[in-house]
């Protein structure tokens, strides 16, 4: 089993940043991506942003040029910088870990981006 742990999120103006980490543990051989995901009230749940095994990066197409996702692949974390934020990135983010054995979520963090 792999555990995730995300920390991070919380209220931001509209032209903000935030950042989210996210630590994994136990089985993490297992991993190969790591990415983050979100999902606002009454939407399914979307990508944000995913780093492979490989390196490769892959963007939601509306946090493009926003956001940065960060992978330590060594210390098993990835990171969320969020910057310029917009109302409509107020969701809750959850991240990802994908492997062979399966398919692994945090928690969630509630992001909410008000005036």
């Amino acid at each position: 089993q792999v555990q995730l742990v995300e920390s991070g999120g919380g209220l931001a103006q509209p032209g903000g940043s935030l950042r989210l980490s996210c630590a994994a543990s136990g089985s993490t051989w297992r991993i190969n991506d790591m990415g983050w995901y979100r999902q606002a009230a009454g939407k399914e749940r979307a990508l944000v942003a995913l780093r492979t095994g490989g390196g490769a990066t892959r963007y939601g197409d509306s946090v493009q040029g926003r956001f940065t996702i960060y992978r330590n692949k060594a210390k098993n974390t990835v990171d969320l910088q969020m910057n310029n934020l917009k109302f409509e990135d107020t969701a809750v983010y959850y991240c990802n870990a994908k492997g062979i054995a399966g398919n692994y979520w945090g928690q969630g963090t509630q992001v909410t981006v008000s005036s």
